[in-house]
């Protein structure tokens, strides 16, 4: 089963998304829904896809619940709790009684959004981020990398929780800078409980003129810190419409597992997914 274990929707009439508004971002301020992923996706061979909050809101949640229980192509929903609040075992346990709530795989908070370096260091996140691996869940880690040591803290601090980390954890690639990334990439994937999405890359890389071999350098370095069974593919669509399509993002990681052996390759665009968030 090939799997896009990260991608989302929006509907603009249901929610506004101000952070859409930066003119950067003023190719992707439309709608996208499902009715323009699936055609693409189903073209790249694509059987299952991960649909993951975008919003910090528990309504878009059970929405994204209620709408993947009638939609073939999703296999499952990262969706958003609020990790502070003073029972988040009742509120993830609401979630999961909701529509649709068994396709509930795993949960996300916008870290990369928190002003506070140390965010994660916080008690009462790490207490919420644990409720999350209580409820049988994943915890998928979206970080800026001034949030990398905090990051790197809280995986080694709750052994019990399954991390996913978005992105690779946002290498500079427009830069062409491996370092301190590299680094930090291979200590935290020392860490026995956390797998990494190779995803996010093309839009951490130059929009305009990225090629494969910008992307190489920093795929390479996850592969040989995480190994392909724990690295999972996702196109992040809508967002890498700012720098390609989802046919040449999903080709261009096609060719950076190019010397992966099939089983290796069978474990990122599949397996890894569908194990960790239970597809």
């Amino acid at each position: 089963m090939t799997v896009d274990a990260h991608h989302h929707l929006w509907d603009l009439k249901v929610r506004a998304h101000g952070w859409l508004r930066a003119d950067e971002l003023k190719s992707i301020w439309r709608d996208f829904t499902l009715d323009e992923l699936e055609p693409e996706a189903r073209a790249a061979g694509v059987d299952k896809t991960v649909l993951v909050q975008v919003a910090a809101s528990t309504d878009e949640t059970r929405e994204f619940l209620a709408f993947a229980a009638c939609n073939r192509l999703i296999g499952g929903v990262v969706g958003w709790m609020d990790l502070t609040a003073p029972d988040p075992g009742a509120e993830l346990a609401v979630l999961q009684g909701a529509a649709g709530g068994q396709l509930l795989c795993g949960i996300r908070h916008l870290v990369q959004d928190e002003p506070e370096p140390d965010w994660l260091s916080r008690p009462d996140v790490r207490q919420g981020i644990a409720a999350v691996a209580d409820g049988g869940l994943p915890y998928d880690l979206l970080i800026r990398p001034s949030q990398a040591a905090a990051a790197l803290a809280v995986v080694r601090a709750l052994p019990q929780v399954t991390f996913v980390l978005d992105h690779l954890g946002k290498p500079d690639i427009a830069g062409g800078k491996l370092e301190p990334w590299a680094t930090w990439i291979r200590q935290v994937a020392a860490e026995p409980n956390i797998v990494c999405k190779l995803s996010g890359m093309v839009t951490e890389a130059d929009w305009s003129s990225w090629t494969v071999a910008d992307l190489k350098p920093y795929a390479e370095t996850a592969f040989e810190a995480f190994g392909a069974d724990r690295l999972m593919f996702g196109s992040d669509w809508p967002v890498c419409v700012l720098a390609g399509t989802y046919a040449e993002v999903f080709d261009a990681a096609q060719q950076l597992t190019g010397g992966l052996s099939p089983a290796e390759r069978e474990a990122v665009f599949g397996g890894t997914a569908t194990r960790v968030y239970g597809l």
